[in-house]
């Protein structure tokens, strides 16, 4: 036995010593330019699984360096130097003494001349930005920033253009750091060319006191950062494209478009105009988003792919019609200019101003169910024709100003002009669902609508001689003032046994609304140690609003409407104080940051009811609580959970105690007892990216619970389906929203996936006739997708979602189950590089619903063929859109005990034969 163990022991040691001998790896380092030995780089091995860095060395004057104390491995060796580009290399420590072949480093001054790629990825992280290499990714001659994105991991854009990056929607895209025509995250992603970017930054934006003092205050926005080339920055870029297809049974198609960039140095100025009647260039008409304030009128519900959704409640006489380019027909001409420019790194200047204009016209048809509770519901079908003529004049300014090494200035302009006139046609039947005929209703609506908003904002900021102590003090104005004319004209039948009656309406609405809001806000922050600090906040905001509406009758005898209505005239005031001190401590380390604090609001309600002389005064002490960490565990991954409360105040529409008349069957009355609604939101969200494997993931969840929210009691009458509706305050309201996604490519066949499962959730409380009526909704969905290119060969991409839809709501004993598919196929194939054929295919699935008693599928094919000429810089193409004529619009949602479905007109099968020249300087050229 002994003998055996012995030599057992023997080798153990010896292999114990070969293994744990340490190796000393050297080198040299040269300039690939002057061919001489290189001085004062960094030579680094890191550890290829977790890219943890294992030993450096400064490389030292005659440009040799030397690791000491290696272990045998293999590793990744980086050189360094400010002045070249990064090396890296996959090595080998095998032999006693390691020396390493020379390595050369290229001057960034070079990089134009000439890009020696050692080894790299197209993704990195670099703290909170994921970091993508646009040239890594192989895109269509001349293509824009919107086919770019559609190619990176974890990037998505939907058919509406609207961007999601690691599963949350994109709010801004910035172009070089500096917003591009606006906040329109739209004009940069479509107008840009792909080839003009050098790298493509994903981030959350934090607020601008946030990312001056360094703590989180909890408010961000998904961003995209397009950085541009360096060759880019100089002389001039566009792009011409004309295009127009004669039509047979519909009116003839056009698409111009028309982009002008000119870049020298810091300056840029750029212009565009937009101008067709295909729908695809009609920017969206998100006005309230962009003015910084809210729909009066608005609720929750969820479609059928599991999205949430935000629609009217009514209310309000001024409110507009809904204009959608995907549904209908439109004409649009949109118009632009962007300026920027910076000078001596003290001033920097922003000015965007634009216009726009929409000709649309649509048609739809409605079905409506309304629960009543057990078996019983209204049952309704509507027809509308909408006629809509907008115009809008947008301009914005930023200017900022260093005024010293301590103190700086930032002033935000914006203005927001535009007027509306629209016309609405519809008639509607509501049957029980026996059959039996409850209502009949026709009316007329033309609708006349001036709006002006008005927003400004001061920053400022000052850094004192003690490192993170800081004061910064901000002040906003924001007004919005509403003009509406309205004119009313309906017919309504009630076939109510017990009290039938007959309606005629012609009716004028004079509405004057207005809204203001100032606030000011001041934060000082002081370091309590190397990794504390405090924040010390204190805001004041005070918001006023007025609604003056009166209603007049037409008058036979004077023609005219001059016949005033007590009952649907109302003048109202509104004036809600705020004082909100706030504490925060933050804590900053490596791997771990983390926040918490808490403000109280001292809210004061003065509301005023001119007409009846009634005052409202009431006063609310509410909480802001906050909380949030950051672990960045190991490189590129990082976890990330917070936490917000905060309150929502009633509108000034909620509040007053004025009843609209737009609709005799369904009415809505404000309610002044309205309370202010807090809402508790909980976040989580993972990232993880694994250079070496070329693998993303992510994952995310969004929890939300309110108390008070402001829902609405609704008042039915089942034989006549007369509606009323009142906002409440009710308590229950829960939402969850789950979302993740990994990418990773398959090298063997080239080939990269992406697999998305997501799930929302929604329960929300509402009264129906006196009873508490609770509905769920639950959306799970699964989205994978695969592609394949290869540059100037081919490119396909295949992705198929499926979603499920469950609805439950407490007034009934019925389950809204029903499934959504929807399968793509993309594909581009070339010849001899300068032909191109691409086709884009996307079926849709709708199983039947307990409301509808049919499957309904849609199916979209479009095709283009190209040809580019002299270098790219021509290309002429032909373009057909739905081949198979069978694109149709139809949009469920869910909305408590409200099933909706609508139909819309759709543009169908057309052609365009156009025409493009991208053209360029010629230093941008070379």
């Amino acid at each position: 036995m002994l003998k055996i163990f012995l030599p057992f022991l023997l080798f153990t040691f010896i292999t114990q010593l070969v293994f744990s001998q340490k190796i000393n790896v050297s080198g040299v380092v040269t300039d690939t330019s002057t061919r001489i030995n290189l001085k004062n780089a960094v030579v680094a091995l890191l550890t290829p699984k977790d890219t943890l860095l294992v030993r450096f060395a400064r490389v030292a004057d005659d440009g040799t360096y030397l690791l000491k104390n290696i272990l045998p491995g293999k590793y990744i060796l980086m050189v360094t130097h400010p002045l070249f580009a990064d090396f890296v290399d996959d090595i080998d420590v095998k032999t006693t003494e390691e020396k390493l072949a020379a390595v050369s480093l290229t001057p960034k001054s070079k990089l134009l001349e000439a890009i020696i790629l050692k080894s790299g990825n197209p993704i990195r992280i670099k703290g909170d930005t994921t970091i993508y290499t646009a040239d890594s990714f192989k895109v269509s001659a001349n293509a824009n920033v919107e086919e770019l994105l559609k190619k990176l991991p974890g990037i998505q854009v939907d058919k509406n253009g609207e961007i999601k990056a690691m599963g949350e929607k994109v709010e801004k895209v910035l172009v070089d750091g500096e917003e591009f025509f606006g906040d329109d995250p739209g004009m940069a992603v479509k107008n840009l060319r792909a080839d003009a970017v050098k790298e493509v930054q994903v981030f959350d934006k934090k607020s601008d006191q946030a990312e001056f003092t360094g703590i989180d205050d909890g408010k961000t926005k998904k961003t995209i950062n397009l950085k541009l080339k360096e060759d880019k920055k100089t002389g001039y870029f566009g792009k011409i494209d004309l295009s127009g297809g004669l039509q047979k049974n519909i009116d003839d198609r056009y698409n111009n478009n028309i982009l002008y960039s000119t870049f020298k140095g810091k300056r840029k100025l750029a212009g565009f105009l937009l101008n067709g009647n295909t729908g695809q260039d009609g920017l969206s008409w998100q006005d309230n988003e962009k003015l910084g304030v809210q729909d009066d009128n608005v609720s929750m519900s969820m479609d059928e792919d599991g999205g949430v959704m935000f629609s009217w409640r009514g209310g309000s006489t001024d409110d507009e019609p809904y204009v959608s380019t995907e549904n209908g027909f439109i004409k649009n001409v949109n118009a632009g200019l962007q300026y920027s420019n910076k000078w001596n790194d003290k001033q920097t200047l922003n000015l965007s101003p634009k216009y726009n204009s929409q000709n649309y016209n649509n048609r739809s048809q409605t079905y409506v169910q309304q629960l009543l509770g057990g078996d019983t519901s209204l049952n309704s079908n509507s027809n509308k024709s909408t006629h809509v003529n907008r115009n809008n004049i947008k301009l914005s300014g930023s200017y900022d100003i260093k005024i010293d090494s301590v103190n700086t200035l930032k002033l935000v302009l914006k203005a927001n002009f535009y007027n509306t006139k629209s016309e609405e046609l519809q008639d509607g039947i509501t049957k029980r669902e026996t059959g039996r005929m409850v209502n009949t209703s026709s009316s007329f609506i033309n609708t006349n609508t001036d709006k002006q908003s008005l927003f400004g904002s001061l920053l400022f900021k000052h850094k004192f001689k003690k490192a993170r102590r800081t004061l910064s003090a901000n002040a906003d104005w924001n007004l919005l003032t509403t003009n509406a004319n309205n004119f009313i004209t309906s017919h309504n039948e009630s076939f109510d046994a017990a009290n039938p009656f007959v309606i005629d309406k012609n009716q004028m609405i004079d509405n004057e609304k207005s809204t203001q809001k100032i606030s000011a806000k001041i934060i000082y922050t002081e370091p309590l140690s190397k990794k504390y600090s405090l924040e010390l906040a204190h805001e004041i905001s005070y918001n006023s609003g007025k609604n003056n509406q009166a209603t007049y009758t037409y008058s036979p005898v004077t023609d005219k409407y001059d016949a005033p209505v007590d009952s649907l005239t109302n003048n109202f005031l509104q004036k809600i104080f705020i004082n909100k001190p706030s504490i925060k401590i933050n804590y900053s380390d490596k791997k771990i940051k983390y926040n918490f604090g808490s403000g109280f609001g001292l809210t004061h309600f003065d509301l005023l009811d001119k007409t009846f002389n009634k005052d409202y005064v009431r006063n609310y002490i509410n909480f802001f609580p906050s909380a949030g960490l950051k672990y960045t565990y190991k490189n590129n991954h990082s976890l990330n959970i917070n936490y917000n409360g905060n309150t929502t105040q009633p509108t000034i529409n909620q509040l007053q105690p004025l009843r609209n008349s737009t609709d005799e069957f369904n009415q809505f009355i404000g309610n002044p007892g309205l309370k202010p609604s807090f809402e508790n939101r909980f976040n989580i969200n993972h990232n993880s990216y694994d250079f070496i494997k070329d693998k993303w993931a992510y994952q995310g969840l969004q929890v939300t619970v309110i108390k008070n929210s402001i829902t609405n009691n609704r008042i039915i009458n089942p034989n006549s389906g007369k509606t009323i509706t009142q906002p409440i305050n009710t308590n229950g309201d829960v939402s969850a929203n789950f979302y993740s996604g990994i990418s990773f490519k398959n090298k063997k066949i080239d080939t990269r996936f992406y697999i998305s499962p997501s799930f929302n959730y929604t329960r929300f409380a509402e009264v129906t006739n006196g009873v508490i009526n609770y509905s769920k909704t639950f959306v799970p969905s699964f989205n994978v997708e695969a592609s394949k290119s290869k540059d100037k060969k081919y490119d396909f991409s295949l992705n198929n979602q499926f979603s499920y839809n469950y609805n439950k709501n407490s007034n009934s004993t019925a389950n809204n189950n029903y499934y959504t598919n929807r399968l793509g196929f993309y594909s581009t194939v070339y010849y001899k590089k300068v032909w191109s054929v691409g086709s884009d295919y996307e079926f849709t699935a709708r199983q039947k619903t307990a409301q509808v008693s049919s499957n309904t599928n849609s199916s979209l094919w479009n095709a283009k063929l190209q040809r580019t000429f002299k270098n790219n810089e021509f290309t002429a193409y032909f373009k057909v859109r739905d081949i198979l004529n069978r694109n149709i619009g139809i949009d469920r949602s869910f909305y408590g005990n409200t099933f909706t479905e609508v139909r819309n007109d759709r543009l169908k099968r057309y052609f365009l034969l156009g025409f493009a020249w991208d053209f360029k300087n010629k230093a941008v050229k070379k």
